[in-house]
């Protein structure tokens, strides 16, 4: 059987909840391909890759030097914010310790319900930080990552949403209409059933969600790993620098669980070939191969336990079209 065809058929059979596959080489999409009745139109929640997103905006505001470092303090963003007595150890919390996943967090598993029922979803995380020193690696999903669309959204002075229309889904052309607010549990439970929502999910506040709540289709985010394949060039135009790209998908920390190193909200897969992705539940990947000159999408939709799909790209999808 023919690579490509052998790839059909373990999607099909054993990744059935996937929705989309795009592949771009050589700057150029070679393959795409979509099922459970998707089309390239097709909104996708992506889940944790909107975290690699809100990596991308750091970069460009640090580009454009509304924050300075990656090492200021978090609560200087926040001179607003009260410290418990006793927790001062949060004072020292940077930027970098939120995207490298080496900020400390006083729970053990996190409060999804208390956390959901805030009406400041960035505070509600504040609060949670603190407990053990900071430095070790832990893979906050949702409460955490917030706190940088915090920062975003007080350093430009418009929400997180605006300033990627701006700057990054705008020359890209890719179309995120509306931010999301739920006005009840009824309401948050549907929007993870269901698919082609056009939208980024946000707080009452009107702050938008950096772990999880953003919709792209396959073709948005081939668009973004070409952008990082590109050295942040798209068009003729640099986006993002070169150089925030290069340290965001080099070793940062290591996750002893998964035994892969991380960037900044990127996960490093073969620091040799020049391979990251950003990896949403579900079974949504931007996957970048330097060496291979590819970049591959798969969206999906939600199922809990989805198979692997690193292992799809590296058995199956790579060997197709290398």
């Amino acid at each position: 059987m023919h690579l490509k065809a052998k790839m059909e058929q373990v999607i099909s059979e054993s990744y059935q909840n996937s929705t989309g596959v795009v592949v771009r080489k050589g700057g150029h999409v070679i393959y795409e391909n979509y099922w459970n009745d998707s089309t390239r139109d097709t909104k996708n929640h992506i889940f944790s890759v909107t975290k690699s997103i809100v990596s991308t905006l750091i970069g460009i505001a640090l580009d454009k030097k509304l924050i300075q470092s990656v090492d200021q303090k978090i609560l200087g963003f926040f001179p607003e914010y009260s410290v418990v007595k006793g927790e001062e150890n949060i004072q020292e919390i940077t930027i970098r310790d939120l995207l490298t996943m080496t900020a400390p967090y006083k729970y053990e598993h996190e409060d999804f319900e208390a956390y959901f029922s805030s009406e400041d979803w960035v505070n509600a995380a504040l609060d949670l930080l603190g407990g053990s020193p900071k430095g070790t690696f832990r893979y906050t999903p949702i409460i955490g990552p917030d706190i940088l669309c915090g920062i975003l959204t007080q350093v430009t002075g418009k929400s997180v949403l605006d300033f990627a229309k701006e700057e990054l889904f705008g020359p890209l052309e890719i179309k995120v209409d509306r931010s999301i607010i739920f006005q009840s549990v009824e309401e948050q439970l549907a929007f993870y059933n269901e698919k082609n929502i056009n939208g980024w999910v946000a707080g009452l506040n009107g702050v938008n969600t950096a772990g999880w709540g953003l919709n792209l289709t396959a073709m948005d985010m081939a668009k973004i790993g070409q952008l990082y394949l590109n050295d942040g060039m798209w068009q003729d135009k640099q986006i993002v620098s070169k150089a925030w790209i290069n340290e965001s998908t080099s070793k940062q920390s290591f996750c002893e669980a998964f035994q892969l190193s991380y960037g900044y909200l990127w996960w490093i897969i073969d620091e040799e070939e020049g391979s990251f992705a950003a990896v949403g539940d579900g079974g949504n990947v931007i996957y970048v191969n330097a060496k291979k000159d590819m970049v591959i999408a798969l969206t999906s939709l939600f199922v809990p336990n989805a198979e692997d799909r690193i292992q799809l790209i590296k058995e199956y999808i790579e060997p197709a079209f290398s």
